[in-house]
């Protein structure tokens, strides 16, 4: 239960006691509870000017979710459509690291590596026009994950920039986005060894 009055008095983890931990643990645990609020407003912060591109990165996020809706996809694979690049704004070079961080307590391998990878094969389709490697993706052709990405990308992805298209709102996914972040309870098993 959250006690809001135990207020910490250590200032090193060494000094700290088996109450404080568990303080703490309560309130990580209360904070934790908002994830896929904060996820949300992250998909919504996508939402503006992404010139040239024919729509912005929200609007890619929603077309490229329920592309993968509409073609039956599993809500895990739905949701890593909606989220794949929630950490362009933050990560723009390697935002599909973060975005697979995000979900990979809740997803299978599978899909981490779909999304963590995704930024690379989609270079099939435009790092021949800028000088670079369009067979870059080659280099994880042995991952049994392969053709798992390369099929997102061409299916959910690459072709996800249609102003026409009719994608479904946010408010559709957000069931799904709950119920996927609610698997588990996201902690770090405790003999896991981090580093930090």
């Amino acid at each position: 239960m959250l006690d809001k009055n135990h207020k910490p008095t250590w200032t090193a983890m060494e000094n700290a006691s088996k109450e404080d931990f568990e303080a703490v643990m309560d309130y990580e645990d209360d904070f934790n509870a908002g994830l896929v609020d904060r996820l949300l407003a992250q998909i919504k912060s996508l939402d503006e000017d992404w010139t040239p591109y024919p729509i912005n990165r929200y609007q890619h996020c929603l077309q490229a979710a329920t592309r993968a809706y509409n073609d039956g996809a599993n809500e895990e694979i739905v949701v890593a459509a909606l989220i794949h690049d929630v950490g362009d704004i933050l990560s723009p070079y390697n935002h599909g690291e973060l975005a697979a961080a995000i979900l990979k307590p809740y997803v299978s391998e599978k899909t981490r590596w779909i999304v963590e990878h995704h930024c690379v094969f989609q270079g099939f389709y435009y790092n021949h026009h800028l000088g670079g490697d369009r067979m870059a993706r080659e280099k994880y052709k042995d991952s049994p994950h392969y053709e798992d990405c390369v099929y997102f990308c061409h299916n959910y992805d690459q072709n996800a920039f249609d102003p026409k298209y009719e994608s479904k709102p946010l408010e559709f996914f957000e069931p799904m986005l709950r119920k996927l972040f609610s698997k588990g309870d996201g902690h770090m098993e405790l003999n896991e060894t981090h580093d930090t």
